[in-house]
């Protein structure tokens, strides 16, 4: 028996910034929406891996954190008044764009759409458990896979683990909170940014941090409370004293009931055609991270620029007698209004 039955114009999987600035772009055709989410509120990746981390490449915002992005994203949308649901995983779908869809949640809640838009990021994802005996004895109390708030590891003794542009940004953005901070990383090359691998090594010059060339291969404590961590180097083990770990050693990402649902895929991203971002099967549609096309830019501005044009296709699945009449926020006061700005607002 199905919970909770909900109908709109278009379902998105996924409330990443992509499915996000999705909902500006529909909203602005009069079209409604309603978004599903594994995780518990809006924002995919950046809301639950790097929230406080900076973002470079959004135009015209030199600067803003992960969580920042969110937030301007949701009160950007916030007159179209978008529906979600959270903690829950999309488990079927089925129907087509000439009688619409039925999109079904393992919690059983099911939304009838006339668009689907998928905009899973790389689809549900997990970070990678380093291989260390009974780490999950420690997972939540001293090991902890992601930073949601930096003021949590103030003053701490930490060990981050890893070589990528996570671990050194980590190293380097929670330096000045912790009280200790230790990188281990297998080799001195590593698989970041060269501007980071630099801040990292000057702050290990200033003995501030301090970097140990070796694999950690087990933990210490008692009743979850980490203690210290053993450390294999060219030169025997060691002890280092840490209250908190932070490996970084990637995500697993997981397509899930995606790949089950007869969509064109190339190595589990979803082909679309760069008209509209439309897949293989009509009324259907993938955007950002998730769908893969000649030249693809695996960028968050890439995806606002597939999120307009599928836009346009949609309001044409969803009202095919209606004219779509392109228009600019910056001189259309029908849009305006709308959004709640302008002289005619109010």
């Amino acid at each position: 028996m199905t919970d909770r039955i909900i109908e709109t114009d278009v379902v998105i999987i996924g409330a990443g910034p992509v499915g996000l600035f999705a909902v500006f772009e529909l909203g602005l055709l009069d079209l409604k929406v309603h978004l599903i989410d594994i995780l518990d509120r809006p924002g995919g990746q950046c809301a639950e891996l790097y929230p406080e981390k900076p973002i470079y490449d959004i135009p015209g915002l030199p600067k803003i954190s992960g969580q920042g992005l969110v937030d301007q994203l949701m009160e950007q949308i916030e007159p179209f008044g978008a529906t979600f649901t959270f903690n829950e995983i999309v488990a079927a779908l089925d129907g087509d764009a000439g009688n619409g869809f039925e999109v079904r949640t393992d919690n059983d809640t099911l939304v009838r759409a006339k668009v689907v838009v998928i905009a899973a990021g790389g689809g549900s994802f997990q970070p990678k458990r380093p291989p260390i005996p009974d780490v999950d004895a420690f997972e939540g109390t001293g090991v902890f896979y992601s930073v949601r708030e930096m003021e949590a590891f103030r003053g701490q003794d930490l060990l981050i683990v890893g070589g990528g542009d996570s671990a050194l940004d980590w190293t380097i953005n929670l330096q000045p909170v912790a009280g200790s901070l230790t990188l281990v990383h297998r080799r001195p090359q590593f698989r970041a940014a060269p501007d980071s691998v630099n801040k990292m090594f000057a702050l290990r010059d200033a003995g501030k941090i301090r970097f140990v060339e070796g694999q950690v291969t087990g933990l210490k404590g008692e009743r979850g409370l980490l203690s210290s961590a053993t450390v294999k180097t060219a030169d025997g083990e060691i002890d280092v004293d840490c209250t908190r770990l932070l490996p970084f050693f990637g995500l697993t990402m997981k397509l899930g009931p995606v790949a089950d649902w007869g969509i064109g895929l190339t190595e589990n991203l979803i082909d679309v055609d760069t008209q509209a971002f439309q897949t293989s099967e009509p009324g259907i549609f993938a955007i950002g991270d998730i769908n893969t096309y000649p030249g693809k830019l695996k960028l968050i501005l890439s995806g606002f620029h597939e999120a307009a044009l599928m836009a346009q296709a949609a309001k044409r699945i969803v009202h095919p007698d209606e004219r779509v009449v392109f228009q600019y926020t910056t001189s259309s006061s029908s849009l305006q209004r709308k959004l709640g700005v302008g002289k005619d607002a109010g």
